[in-house]
């Protein structure tokens, strides 16, 4: 069953643009560009890439960024607007790397994408070498249950369908220690976590985005040893 992101994916190019949306610009990138500047990363792997934003941004502080995504005409626009970055079709659940072959692993809003997160984030575990960082962007699970339409509640595991200027896809809800628990399994520590706010903007948008906590932002390590 399609989770919609082939027939989305048109539209999605179109209101992404070349820096992203509300959210993205004004809530998350400058936390998750603070998170990796200056901290010596040589190696990064993007999981859920998309169009291929982060990489950029990631390869605009000299980290050398590739990306993975499952979406043909995703990849086909980030080969487009990056012709010398290195973007490969691939899923999360089996990515196509050695193990520790990258001191950066990225999640920048794909977790909530992925149905297989029980072998997913151990994936991305494997391929992270020792002492390097899993940097986690995702929508809060106050968010995510809000999409129930039926007796879910917060601690069920479920997928609903989101639609939003012509694009319709699948996103997961889970609760959080779902999670956390995958993360720790996959022996990964936690050393940052956050709940950022917008900066900038349209006030009114602004609004919408503190009124709950809309996306949190994990930092995870492995263990050098």
């Amino acid at each position: 069953m399609s989770d919609g992101w082939n027939e989305s994916a048109a539209a999605w190019i179109a209101d992404m643009g070349e820096s992203g949306d509300f959210g993205r610009r004004h809530v998350l990138d400058g936390p998750m560009l603070a998170r990796v500047t200056g901290r010596g990363y040589c190696s990064a792997l993007d999981v859920g890439c998309g169009e291929g934003r982060f990489c950029r941004s990631l390869a605009g502080l000299g980290i050398t960024a590739t990306g993975i995504d499952p979406t043909t005409a995703l990849i086909a626009a980030a080969r487009a607007r990056d012709p010398g970055g290195d973007y490969r079709l691939g899923r999360a659940e089996a990515l196509d790397f050695p193990d520790a072959a990258f001191d950066l692993v990225v999640s920048y809003l794909s977790l909530i994408d992925i149905s297989d997160i029980e072998t997913a984030i151990p994936e991305m575990a494997r391929v992270l070498a020792p002492d390097g960082a899993l940097l986690i962007a995702n929508l809060t699970s106050f968010n995510t249950v809000q999409s129930a339409s039926g007796p879910q509640t917060y601690l069920d595991e479920f997928a609903a369908w989101q639609s939003w200027r012509g694009i319709r896809v699948q996103n997961w809800h889970r609760p959080l220690s779902r999670y956390i628990a995958l993360l720790l399994g996959a022996g990964l520590e936690l050393r940052h976590f956050g709940e950022p706010a917008p900066t900038g903007g349209d006030p009114a948008k602004a609004a919408r985005y503190r009124r709950l906590p809309w996306y949190l932002i994990m930092e995870w390590r492995k263990p050098a040893f």
